[in-house]
């Protein structure tokens, strides 16, 4: 089993924000394969799917974006999974909107669920998927900006973005991370 963790915010209040992008490319890996994300265990939504290859598992942690390492380790725990049999998605400010990068380890680079999920494995060699938000404007918090909704000039731009990552999940799931690598950085 794999497992695809996109990270967010829970509530009504987040949904549809920057910092819930990951949470939108989990919800569409769902929908294309005819599930959804509402199973609750481990602090999260879970759904399964099945792949060329086995099953993958799809999860939107439950404990806010800082707090995510305790819903992933949680889930690794039980199902017994190491560190690169997931894969971990959010959203970056180093990316410009619409641009999606993985990697198969690497820092946090700032962004906090990334690091909550680090201190819980013990570990930052773990796939990860980053979808670009962009910087804040000048005078701008980065907090505000990370919690606001896109404008309608960068919708359709992260909504690609989406599908991209959407599908990147799908081909890690089935080809591996290097195949992934090559095909959507």
């Amino acid at each position: 089993m794999l497992a695809a963790f996109g990270l967010g915010n829970p509530g009504r209040r987040y949904s549809g924000t920057r910092h819930n992008v990951g949470f939108a490319v989990i919800d569409l890996v769902a929908a294309r394969c005819g599930e959804n994300v509402s199973k609750r265990r481990h602090n999260a939504r879970l759904g399964e799917v099945g792949t060329g290859t086995g099953r993958l598992l799809l999860v939107k942690p439950q404990t806010y974006m800082n707090q995510s390492g305790r819903s992933v380790r949680s889930v690794v725990d039980w199902y017994g999974l190491e560190p690169d049999e997931l894969i971990v998605v959010c959203d970056h400010l180093d990316l410009e909107p619409g641009r999606i990068r993985i990697g198969r380890k690497g820092s946090s680079g700032g962004q906090r669920g990334l690091r909550s999920v680090a201190a819980a494995l013990g570990t930052d060699e773990y796939p990860r998927l980053r979808v670009g938000i962009g910087r804040p404007p000048v005078r701008m918090d980065a907090v505000d900006y990370v919690l606001g909704r896109f404008t309608a000039g960068e919708r359709k731009i992260v909504a690609d973005a989406v599908e991209q990552a959407a599908e990147a999940i799908l081909c890690w799931a089935d080809e591996g991370i290097d195949a992934c690598m090559n095909r959507f950085n």
